[in-house]
């Protein structure tokens, strides 16, 4: 079995096709919110990603197959006065679940994190997905609080 781990390149037509194919399979997984996304969506995902510059995926293959997928986006930490960089979605497809592809591809992500003077990884899971959570706590990822007094921080949306 031949795994790599690479940071995708969003102008190479097999690593834009494996992010649409492997954001495509998370979504419609129950984590992912369990519903496909619009086809017109899959093909602007790639082209809008590369018009980010402090975004970027990295990417797993099995024996040349797409297998797992991180897309990441750079912040900032006013408290640290450092680039940050959000882990924005963890795709790991289920056959090919028990490789330690998800600590890879984070490991890989640390890299490029350290590598661009970031001081931390920052992530969000869902609270019913202890799979991800036991592999995000395996990796040295936290609940983040500042004051346990004041509890954890809490995820918060709006849509716009």
């Amino acid at each position: 079995m031949n795994i790599s781990v690479l940071q995708a390149d969003y102008l190479d037509p097999i690593h834009a096709r494996a992010i649409e194919f492997l954001l495509g399979a998370y979504a419609q997984d129950p984590m992912g919110g369990g519903e496909a996304l619009p086809a017109a969506v899959l093909g602007r995902l790639v082209g809008e990603l590369s018009k980010r510059p402090h975004a970027f995926s990295v990417l797993a293959f099995v024996d040349d197959q797409p297998a797992g997928l991180v897309n990441c986006f750079e912040g900032f930490s006013t408290f640290a006065c450092r680039p940050l960089v959000n882990v924005h979605d963890v795709v790991v497809l289920d056959s090919y679940r028990g490789l330690g592809l998800s600590q890879r591809l984070l490991d890989c992500v640390e890299t490029m994190a350290v590598a661009r003077g970031c001081c931390k990884l920052t992530l969000e899971v869902l609270e019913g997905n202890r799979t991800a959570q036991n592999a995000y706590e395996k990796f040295g990822f936290a609940p983040y609080s500042l004051d346990p007094a004041a509890g954890r921080a809490l995820f918060w949306h709006k849509k716009l």
